[in-house]
Order: C-alpha cells, then structure tokens, then sequence
C-alpha cells in the first residue's frame, strides 16, 4: 500500500546524503515523500529544488549543543514552534511513517512524529549516537546502525554507483587529500608539506580544498611548480576519486563508508571538534581491523603518512570492500515497509 512518508533531517553533507538516499528510494516504490529540514545548514541547498519530493518544508530551527544558556533557550523555543508545524504537517498529509537521520534538523519532526504516535525510525551514521537520537531513541520502532550489533541492517546506505567504481588497489599512483566540502586546514597544510616527495616519487596529487582555501592552496603549489588537481569543490567528486588508491581525509560516516565502498585504504584525520568524538570513534572501528590509518591533527607526521603508502595496499583494499554490501538502503526501506 502507497503511504505518505516523512524524511527528516540534515544540516551537513553526511546527514543530508542519507536522507536522499531514503527519499530516492522511498519514490521510487511510490510513496509521496515530504522533507522537513531547516533554513539552517545545507537543507535547502541539497532540497529545495528536489523533483522527488511530494512537499518539503525548512523551518527556523537551529542546534542546541555548543551554545550558552541563552542561545540553548532560543534554540529550543524555535524547535518547540517548529514541532508544532510539523505536527499539523503530519496530520493535514495523513503521514504514516517519520524517518529521521539526525542533525538538529530532524529534532522538530521527530518530536511530533512521537507526539502523534507515528511509526517512527532512526538511522543514526556515526558510532557515537547524536543528542537528538539519543533522546528520541526509546520511542523509535528500528534503529539503523552500521555500528551496532543490535541494527537488523548494518551496511551503510552507500549510493550504488560507488560499488560499481569498487577495483583493487594494488599500489599507489595517485592519492587524493579530502578536507570536505568546507575544506580542513590541517589537511591542506600537510598536503603541502608532503607534495614534493610525492611529486618525485611520481605520485599523482588530487586535492579538495574547500572553497575558503583554494585561492591560497593553489598559489602554494604554483610556488612549488608542481601540477596538482586542486579544485575547491566539484559535483565529479566520485570520478575524482576513483582515480585515487590512497586517500588522506576527514572520518565523517558518510565519506569514511564511500572510500571503503570504493576500496581505497585511507588515513583519516578526524575532525577534532566533532559532537561526541564521533569521528575519531567511526575511524578507530576500522583502525582496529587494520583497515585504516589514522592520526589526530596534532600528531600528523610525514614519516607516518609515507609508512602508510608504502605498506600492503592490496591487502588492505582487497579486505575493505568486503565489510560493506550494496542495496543497504534498500533493505531498511523493506524492512520498515514491513
């Protein structure tokens, strides 16, 4: 039976990637499918102008973590209203089921999925489980985690054009540096340091550095007279990185489960301000199978990272693609038909 599904959720990349994901696939078993997100963040950016969605909606919504005791009440009186219109959102459409992904954007229509007592789900990306998730966790029918031993499904949603990308790194040619589409200093300025041993090792240096630090990233490696492919952002990410067979980036869930998809054995460089640690947490999952390498901000070393591109590549890779499966998000999507 056709129903009227809700998916919530977003601010940054990683959340609002899955939520597309559900949404794609929610259609494409004919559903209508509204969005409920915020102004704030990246909601907009990535749904305003989606075709796939029945209705969407952006409310005045904002995070409570990390704000002082005047901003929390400000945040939590916006989220309060915000419950309100969803609530009367998910009445008017006669919604049967909420999906929320996380991210303070989902706090509104999670809160009146449970008001109105609404099949409710969650599916949480990363190993430390956000505040909102946390809090609305006991009223959810399923949880989705790859993270957990209690999720029924635990591959990550992964778009399946990344696995059909998915080949054997057996040496390195070409290393991509991945700071996010916000760009991470910490990685421009090692990749920096270490582009002319790479550059005489005969290793292809492709390079995303956030829109705020292009301009200067690019005028270093002119300094240094080294051909890079440098770019702030680009909608040819996955093509850019199928060429890679190393990555040096950030560990948030999203990117970390692509690159693995993808077989590309990586050193992660977690950002250190992320909720909880989370990204330090999703890295160590791999690191303790020997399936990554990782070192915080601070400790970057080039003796580390050069170790690393000289280790068994082939074994590394050859294990990494086989700890995620295809059709994740298909499976959860039955799983909450049922």
């Amino acid at each position: 039976m056709k129903q009227v599904v809700v998916v919530t959720g977003g601010g940054t990349g990683g959340h609002l990637s899955v939520a597309r994901s559900f949404i794609e696939e929610f259609h494409k078993r004919g559903h209508k499918v509204i969005y409920i997100g915020s102004t704030t963040g990246q909601d907009k950016q990535w749904f305003e102008n989606e075709d796939k969605l029945y209705k969407k909606y952006f409310f005045d919504t904002q995070g409570v973590v990390n704000q002082n005791f005047f901003g929390k009440i400000k945040s939590l009186f916006k989220i309060l209203k915000a419950v309100l219109k969803s609530r009367k959102v998910i009445k008017q459409n006669n919604v049967s089921k909420v999906v929320s992904v996380g991210g303070f954007s989902a706090a509104a229509a999670s809160f009146a999925a449970i008001l109105t007592k609404k099949d409710f789900y969650i599916h949480e990306q990363n190993s430390v489980m956000g505040k909102l998730n946390s809090v609305s966790a006991r009223f959810a029918k399923e949880i989705f985690s790859s993270y957990s031993s209690n999720s029924k499904i635990r591959d990550y949603p992964v778009s399946d054009k990344f696995f059909n990308y998915t080949r054997l790194r057996t040496e390195v040619k070409s290393i991509i540096f991945l700071g996010g589409s916000q760009g991470a200093t910490a990685i421009n300025d090692f990749a920096l340091k270490v582009a002319p041993k790479l550059n005489e090792m005969g290793i292809k240096i492709i390079h995303q550095t956030g829109k705020n630090d292009f301009k200067r990233v690019k005028a270093e490696y002119d300094k240094l007279d080294i051909e890079v492919d440098v770019f702030d952002f680009s909608y040819a990410i996955l093509d850019k990185m199928t060429i890679a067979d190393f990555a040096v980036s950030r560990a948030g869930a999203s990117t970390l489960w692509e690159l693995v998809a993808l077989g590309i054995p990586t050193l992660f460089v977690p950002y250190p301000y992320s909720a909880g640690g989370h990204q330090h947490k999703n890295a160590a999952t791999l690191l303790e199978k020997e399936l990554c390498f990782l070192q915080k901000e601070k400790e970057l070393s080039e003796e580390y990272f050069f170790d690393a591109i000289q280790t068994d590549i082939e074994s590394m890779s050859s294990r990494l693609v086989k700890i995620i499966q295809k059709n994740a998000i298909r499976k959860i999507v039955d799983e909450i038909e049922r």
